[in-house]
């Protein structure tokens, strides 16, 4: 099997940057010449060096080392502290709360370029140099966190655009607290800044930080990742488009056909399928740090406890309840049925999951196909 996906990924096409390799891992078929499969000279010196990073070989690297602090800890938290002060006078001049909503996916993008290619660009490389030095599965992570946030984004941008108004969900909430713009700078966007610091791990770390990495190569792997990253998009996707087409058809009610009939928030269990597929595939790219597993984590739990389904369900129940008793009981009654984000095993029948689930294999299918060319 190649050991690149859409291009040859040889020793000299490998960017020297992006992880040190610690001396004593082997080398595996992800760093060897594709036309040559004997093993690389096993030496404490064939460690990948950036020759413009300026922090030493480290042969002891681990999940606690201080270097994770400073080469991207640190700088993301500043970044997306620094975004959140920008959308937070964004939303107070306007008044909408829901400029955070737009930074979200944004402010994640702009990190992972920022991290993989503006640095370069900033020591002095031109555009083409500095993606040159991008091996296809870091391209990879870099195209799917931009598909990913680039529709997020489109979908937040056009839906407050055409509302004209503030999401609901934020309405209630500026009335009940007099002093809310005072506050949510730090009760809420800081907040937020800090979970995406921790949820951009794994489209990050790996362009900054040089540690130590879990070994393996596992193109099967690879290949789950891909079909989980196009099943969680498609299922995001779909609960959208499958909403806005309900409400455009003057549907009032509780939707709960299509991919809503699987769970009651079928948009964010495809958002966590999304970020759990950057793990997935950086473990089978051999390029997975430890500390990275925080992303997903601190995502999942994000859209659990804070903002996401908890959130969005905490409104509809006010909402409902004060003004539309009769919605109200038909939301109570799709609770019962439905999990809110993990399908129930009677789930198994439904024909929508494995539609999304067909998606993911295809996309599997494609990039094989398509890998067979390089």
């Amino acid at each position: 099997m190649a050991s690149s996906w859409f291009g040859k990924d040889n020793a000299s096409s490998r960017p020297p940057d992006l992880h040190i390799q610690l001396a004593d891992r082997e080398p595996n078929s992800f760093y060897l010449p594709s036309s040559n499969k004997s093993p690389l000279p096993h030496t404490p010196s064939s460690a990948y060096v950036d020759p413009t990073h300026s922090i030493p070989h480290v042969h002891n690297a681990s999940l606690f080392d201080v270097g994770i602090l400073k080469d991207t800890l640190a700088p993301s938290l500043g970044l997306h502290s620094g975004l959140a002060i920008i959308a937070w006078g964004a939303a107070n001049y306007t008044q909408r709360v829901e400029a955070k909503d737009w930074l979200w996916p944004s402010g994640q993008v702009i990190n992972a370029w920022w991290s993989a290619v503006g640095r370069r660009l900033y020591q002095g490389l031109t555009l083409s140099q500095a993606l040159h030095r991008l091996s296809w599965h870091e391209r990879l992570v870099l195209s799917g966190v931009t598909l990913w946030g680039g529709r997020l984004f489109y979908r937040i941008a056009s839906r407050s655009i055409q509302r004209g108004k503030d999401d609901p969900r934020y309405d209630q909430v500026k009335k009940q607290d007099r002093d809310f713009w005072v506050k949510s700078l730090f009760t809420t966007f800081f907040p937020e800044a800090f979970f995406q610091m921790l949820i951009s791990l794994p489209f990050t770390a790996p362009f900054r930080h040089q540690g130590a990495v879990l070994m393996g190569y596992h193109p099967f792997i690879q290949m789950a990742a891909v079909g989980l990253f196009s099943t969680g998009l498609a299922l995001e996707s779909l609960a959208d488009y499958q909403l806005d087409r309900y409400k455009a058809e003057g549907g009032t009610g509780i939707l709960k056909e299509g991919v809503w009939s699987i769970v009651r928030h079928p948009n964010y269990l495809g958002d966590a399928f999304v970020h759990i597929s950057f793990i997935v595939l950086l473990y089978g790219s051999d390029m997975l740090a430890p500390v990275e597993l925080l992303g997903p984590l601190a995502n999942y739990v994000f859209l659990r406890y804070f903002g996401g389904d908890k959130e969005k369900e905490s409104s509809q129940t006010r909402r409902y309840s004060e003004s539309n008793p009769e919605k109200f009981r038909e939301l109570q009654k799709f609770r019962e049925e439905k999990n809110a984000f993990w399908p129930q095993s009677k789930e198994l029948t439904n024909s929508w999951l494995w539609t999304v689930l067909g998606i993911g294999a295809a996309t599997v299918a494609v990039e094989e196909f398509l890998r067979s060319f390089h």
